[in-house]
C-alpha cells in the first residue's frame, strides 16, 4: 500500500483550532483535502481568519464556538459533522493552564485551580470522544480504515515540568487516558497523543513581551538537543502522522515532540 497524505473526502474536528498548533493542525488538513470543523472558545475573529486559510486551500469549513468542559457543546460540536455520516479525524487540541512555573509554590494553586484545568484537559477531551464515538465508528464501517483520535498532550505530563504542578498533572492524565481509550475503542478508532515541548506562538508573545518572549526562544534553543524552537507547524508535521493511513496500525502511542528536552539539556554527542 502506497503512502499517501490525501485526505479527500474525509472529515475531521479540531478543538482549539482559531490559533496555534491547533491552528496548523486544521490548515494541514484543509490542505491534504479533508472538510475541517474549526472550534473556538472565544477568539471569533482569529477563527474565522483560520477558516478562510483553509477555504483558500478548497477545503469544506465549519466555524463553531463550543467550550469542551460542558458536555453540551461537545455534542453541538459533534452534530456539525453528523450531515457527512461519519468522522474520520478528532483532534483533541483545546487546552488550558495556570501560570505557577515555581513548582514550591504550593500556594499558588488551589482547589478550584486544578478542577478548571482538569475539566478542559481531561474531561473536555473524554467527552469529545464519547459524543464523537458513533460517528467515529461509521467512519470505519464505512471504509475498513479505524478512526482516528489524536489527543495535544505536553512533555510536562511525562516529565512533571511545565507552566504548574496542575497542568502537569492534568496532562499526565491525558497520557493515561490516551492509552485507556485506545484499548477500549479499538478497532474501530485508533487514539494515540503527541507531547511538545515549546511551542512558540503568539500567545506566549503577548503573554511575555517581545524581549522576554526572544530570551526564553534563545535559551530553549541552547537547551535542546536539536538545538530548535519549535513552531506549531513544527509540531503539526508530527501530528499528521497520526491523522493519515501512514499510521493505520498505531494506536495508544504517546510520541515525545519536544526536540529532545526530555534527554537533559546537553546534546547527545557532549554526554
Amino acid at each position: 500500500m502506497a503512502l499517501t497524505t490525501d485526505l479527500s473526502g474525509r472529515v475531521a474536528i479540531v478543538t482549539g483550532s482559531a490559533t496555534g498548533l491547533g491552528a496548523s493542525i486544521a490548515l494541514r488538513l484543509a490542505e491534504a483535502g479533508a472538510s475541517v470543523v474549526i472550534n473556538y472558545s472565544r477568539s471569533s475573529t482569529e477563527a474565522e481568519k483560520t477558516a478562510d486559510e483553509c477555504r483558500a486551500l478548497g477545503a469544506q469549513v465549519h466555524c463553531v464556538q463550543a467550550d469542551v468542559s460542558e458536555d453540551a457543546d461537545c455534542r453541538k460540536l459533534a452534530q456539525v459533522a453528523a450531515p457527512y455520516g461519519r468522522l474520520d479525524i478528532l483532534v483533541n487540541n483545546a487546552g488550558i493552564t495556570k501560570q505557577v512555573p515555581n513548582h514550591a509554590d504550593l500556594a499558588g494553586l488551589d482547589k478550584d485551580d486544578f478542577l478548571r484545568l482538569y475539566a478542559v484537559n481531561v474531561v473536555g477531551p473524554f467527552m469529545m470522544v464519547r459524543a464523537c464515538e458513533d460517528l467515529l465508528k461509521a467512519s470505519y464501517a464505512q471504509t475498513g480504515i479505524s478512526a482516528a483520535v489524536l489527543n495535544t498532550s505536553s512533555i510536562a505530563g511525562v516529565m512533571g515540568i511545565g507552566s504548574s504542578v496542575a497542568y502537569a498533572a492534568s496532562k499526565g492524565a491525558f497520557n493515561t487516558m490516551t492509552l485507556s481509550l485506545a484499548r477500549a475503542l479499538a478497532p474501530a478508532i485508533r487514539v494515540n497523543a503527541i507531547c511538545p515541548g515549546f511551542i512558540g506562538t503568539r500567545w506566549f508573545k503577548d503573554y511575555m513581551g517581545d524581549d522576554k518572549y526572544e530570551r526564553m526562544e534563545n535559551s530553549v534553543k541552547n537547551a535542546t538537543p536539536l538545538q530548535v524552537a519549535s513552531g506549531p507547524d513544527d509540531i503539526a508535521d508530527a501530528a499528521m502522522f497520526f491523522l493519515t493511513d501512514a499510521s493505520r496500525h498505531v494506536t495508544g502511542e504517546t510520541l515525545i515532540t519536544d526536540a529532545g528536552t526530555h534527554l537533559g539539556g546537553a546534546p547527545m554527542k557532549a554526554r
